[in-house]
Formats: structure tokens, C-alpha cells, sequence
């Protein structure tokens, strides 16, 4: 099974090519359910219809939904949600609505990943094909599995061990519930679903990542953000969209100028992205909507089969030169002087902006100390000694 998500700035068409690129595979014979992980859903308009939480079968080999949160939130949580209720409960004398509390910020991005790892691990489709929500939104999405799991990991056998010490003397005095043993449960089996999560994420194998995006400056320089962070997580990008693409002949008279604007923008992405296929989709004469004109937006791979991995690297290597350990990091487009790098406890941390990867290292250099480091054409070089 492939997994494909759809990525870029609100507003450039995500969710018209992965609507297309599922009508093309569908068409060619693959079995393909496209969902939407963006809480603005708009995959259903597309198609001309109307979608839910549940899978619906829109045209022949082509399924698709819409992730509801709250139906979302219940499956994932089970007792700890209802103990989280009766915390919040607990000393309220009535007018606390604690259902709506209990869709917890920013957790709406980790239930549509469960949902991308549900439908993989049920393996009833070829493909899976992920509009997702804007670039922030998907960046967050996208680290919930590394960060999130690894704060469980430390902190959950404590947390069981001190709840099952201090619950009768806390229920007693404070008159406040504490965690049952099925709670830590539900911990633990989430603990292990973030894990199958994001051993599956990193799989290039499986998973691709394409950036959708226009012509226009200020949409080209938040791709190479996007694609810098997306590389400082190791997830493999494959390709880059360019969207709304005018033909020339549309750009005569009032519109002129926008024909050199365009075309240094086009430039600029192909030079940018020389590594990876880059492809490109024209402004229709109409809306991308309905099946019929989605299956001719399709046409926009070409020869090429958008269910193949189109291009793989990897984040670092490793090479040793005499006695010095070098850690390559392919890090494009990131500046400089925007970046932070700090070595503990077995693990370097690279802040990029707001962004911040921990890298965990190999044995052979847990005992060694960063001797330097430097920024080279987008690749980032850490010597150990």
C-alpha cells in the first residue's frame, strides 16, 4: 500500500490535485480512499457532494471521507477520556461543559494521523491519498509522533507508579479521582500506536510527501520552508506542484507583466528543487470540481505514475575521516543564522526557527563532543572527536 499527503500554503490547491491524482489511480485500477485531515474540509466540494467521518464510495475504485474530531477524540482516548471527565467534574457544582473540554488544542492533528495508520494497517486499498491541512497545521501533525511519544515513554511508568502509591490517600483527603490501572492502559496502547505511527511515517517506501504551490514569490518561499522542516524530520518529499499555472496566452494586455513574474517563479522552482520532479498544472477555464474535470487535471504526471516513489534521500549520513566522525544533514534552504545546535545526553537538538528535531546518536559517538560545525550549500556538517 502507498501513502501520499498533499501539503502547502492554504489556498494553492491541495486539495484539487489530491482529488485529481486519486481520480487518475482510481481510473488506472487502483483501489484508492482519499481522505481530509484540514478541519476547513472542502474535499467533499470537490467531488460535488457531501462527506463525513465514515468512508463512502464516490466512483468505482475510489472511496473518500472527511476525519470528524469528536468521533475521532472518543476512539482515541477510551478510559483516560472518561477519567479526564470526572476530573473536570469532580468539584463543579454543574455548568461545566466538559465535553467540549475534553477535545483537547491541538490534538485534532494526532487523531487524523491514527486514522492514516488505521486505514493502512486494515491494508483494504492500494492507496492512500492525505489533503492536508496548511503547512503549519501539517508540520505539527507531522512531529506529534516523535515528540508526543517520546514524553509517554519516559514519564508513563513513573506516573503509574507514584498513581497506584498516592490514590487512597488523595481520594481520601482531596476528594479527587486518580487514575485507575486501565487508564495507564489506554497510555500504553496509545504509547504503541505512536510508535507503528511514526516507524510507518519514516518509511519511504510507503509514504510520500508532495508540496503543492504557485508561481508567486511569497508562495515559493514558504515551499522552502516547508521542505526544509519536512527534510529535518526525515520525511521523504517526492515532488513539488505547481498550481495555477497561467497560459501565456491568457497573460496578454492588463495581465503582461505578470507573464516575466511568472516565469522567474517558475524558474526558481526548478532551480530550487533540482533533486525532485517538478510538475506543472495550468488554470482551467473552470472550477476544479466533479469527477469528469478532475480526471483531465490528472493528466498533469504526464508518463510518470504518481503511485510511485518519485525521488528518496536521506536525512544524514555518517562518514569517518581519520579519527573524526562527520554527521551530513541535509538541511535546504535553511539559514544560517536562524539555527541552533545543542549536544546531551546522547542526542544533538537542531532548532531551525520555531521548529526543533532531536537526533538520537549511534553508540560510537555518545562518548565523542561536536568539534565543529558548519553550513555548506543547504548541508549541514557536524564533526565529532
Amino acid at each position: 500500500m502507498r501513502i501520499i499527503l498533499y501539503t502547502g500554503k492554504g489556498g494553492v490547491g491541495k486539495t484539487s490535485i489530491s482529488a485529481a491524482t486519486a481520480v487518475k489511480l482510481a481510473r488506472e485500477g487502483k483501489k484508492v480512499i482519499i481522505m481530509s485531515t484540514d478541519q476547513a474540509h472542502s474535499l467533499g466540494d470537490s467531488f460535488g457532494i457531501s462527506l463525513n467521518g465514515l468512508s463512502q464510495t464516490i466512483a468505482p475504485n475510489l472511496d473518500a471521507l472527511e476525519i470528524d474530531v469528536v468521533d475521532e477524540n472518543e476512539k482515541a482516548w477510551g478510559n483516560f477520556r472518561g477519567f479526564i471527565k470526572e476530573l473536570l467534574t469532580s468539584r463543579a457544582e454543574g455548568g461545566i461543559e466538559a465535553e467540549e473540554l475534553l477535545v483537547f488544542p491541538g490534538l485534532e492533528e494526532l487523531f487524523a494521523l491514527f486514522k492514516i495508520l488505521e486505514i493502512y494497517e486494515n491494508n483494504q486499498y492500494d492507496v492512500l491519498i492525505v489533503d492536508c491541512a496548511p503547512t503549519g497545521e501539517t508540520l505539527s501533525l507531522l512531529k506529534f509522533p516523535e515528540l508526543f511519544g517520546d514524553v509517554i515513554s519516559k514519564a508513563l511508568p513513573m506516573k503509574r507508579k507514584a498513581a497506584k502509591i498516592a490514590r487512597p490517600l488523595v481520594k481520601t483527603l482531596a476528594k479527587i479521582p486518580m487514575p485507575e490501572d486501565d487508564v495507564f492502559d489506554d497510555f500504553e496502547r496509545l504509547m504503541d500506536k505512536l510508535e507503528r505511527l511514526q516507524t510507518l511515517m519514516l518509511n519511504k517506501d510507503i509514504v510520500s510527501l508532495r508540496i503543492v504551490t504557485t508561481p508567486e514569490k511569497v508562495v515559493i518561499s514558504e515551499t522552502k520552508r516547508n521542505f526544509t522542516c519536512l527534510h529535518l524530520y526525515n520525511y521523504n518529499v517526492d515532488a513539488i506542484i505547481v498550481n495555477k499555472v497561467y497560459p501565456e496566452e491568457a497573460l496578454e494586455g492588463y495581465f503582461n507583466k505578470w507573464v516575466k513574474l511568472q516565469k522567474e517563479g517558475l524558474n526558481e522552482i526548478k532551480e530550487s528543487f533540482r533533486e525532485i520532479p517538478v510538475f506543472e498544472l495550468q488554470l482551467h477555464k473552470q472550477e476544479l470540481k466533479t469527477i469528469p474535470i478532475l480526471e483531465k487535471a490528472g493528466n498533469l504526471y504526464g508518463d510518470i505514475n504518481p503511485i510511485d516513489v518519485l525521488a528518496r534521500e536521506e536525512i544524514y549520513t555518517i562518514n569517518k575521516e581519520n579519527d573524526t566522525y562527520k554527521m551530513i544533514i541535509s538541511l535546504p534552504f535553511a539559514v544560517k543564522s536562524e539555527m541552533d545546535l545543542v549536544q546531551q545526553n546522547g542526542e544533538i537538538q537542531i532548532s531551525l526557527k520555531n521548529e526543533k528535531r532531536c537526533l538520537t546518536l549511534p553508540e560510537y559517538l555518545k562518548d565523542k563532543e561536536i568539534a565543529n560545525a558548519k553550513m555548506e550549500q543547504g548541508t549541514l556538517i557536524i564533526s565529532f572527536e
